[in-house]
């Protein structure tokens, strides 16, 4: 009884550490990016058969991927805990500008991207317009991009478009493809999930954007998400549907 009676409270005091730790890393992050973004990126080559040596520049670009990284999973967290898709959840979906949502998104992750010579192509409609909640939707996507960041050479791809009666949100990018284990993971629901600490992941991040998807709904349909390889560029790809 008393272990049950303290629960709220532990869960309460938990949910406000991970606030203050997603601050943190916040603030951290946001140093990074202004750090990155005054120093030029380093131009001179490695000689031939000699390994590069990481720069301060690298290090840092590496520093902001795994501070992005970590701040991704602090939020899906908060949201988590405050009961995403269960009632009293401020969920606000809103007719969107297709043109604004890939401004924003491409926005944070500017700075991640440049410093890891990444470009980032886009391929939608700016005038499109469609209901869904902003804040979540960019979310997923910030997320699914700095995945792709993981996993690419030197290119990734977002691109949005109607088909049929949904709105289709791909992230792709150039690399390998995602190895089966994930390409499982994204297809299995999270109950059949496991933690995998070999490639330290949970499937927070598969379980936030599943359930993002899945409050979307419009005639007894729902949105959904989707792994898999090929695409645009050959690598992996995420898809984001929603009605």
């Amino acid at each position: 009884m008393d272990d049950q009676a303290g629960a709220p409270e532990l869960f309460l005091f938990l949910a406000s550490t991970v606030h203050d730790m997603k601050n943190s890393i916040g603030v951290l992050s946001g140093t990074l990016e202004q750090l990155l973004s005054a120093a030029p990126p380093p131009t001179a080559a490695p000689a031939d058969g000699e390994p590069a040596e990481p720069t301060p520049y690298n290090q840092m670009a590496h520093m902001l991927y795994q501070t992005r990284r970590l701040n991704d999973n602090l939020i899906q967290l908060l949201a988590l805990y405050k009961e995403v898709g269960k009632p009293g959840y401020p969920f606000d979906p809103a007719p969107q500008q297709i043109g604004e949502l890939v401004e924003q998104v491409a926005s944070q992750a500017r700075i991640l991207l440049k410093s890891r010579g990444i470009t980032l192509e886009l391929d939608y409609a700016p005038e499109l317009i469609w209901s869904f909640d902003e804040d979540l939707v960019i979310g997923v996507l910030v997320h699914a991009i700095n995945n792709a960041i993981r996993y690419t050479r030197d290119r990734v791809r977002l691109a949005i478009r109607v088909d049929g009666e949904e709105l289709e949100l791909r992230v792709e990018d150039n690399g390998d493809g995602f190895p089966p284990a994930m390409l499982a993971a994204g297809a299995a629901p999270m109950e059949q999930s496991r933690v995998n600490f070999l490639t330290n992941s949970s499937g927070l991040g598969l379980y936030f954007s599943r359930e993002v998807a899945r409050m979307h709904k419009h005639r007894q349909r729902c949105g959904s998400i989707a792994l898999s390889n090929g695409g645009a560029l050959g690598g992996g790809c995420f898809v984001l549907r929603l009605p």
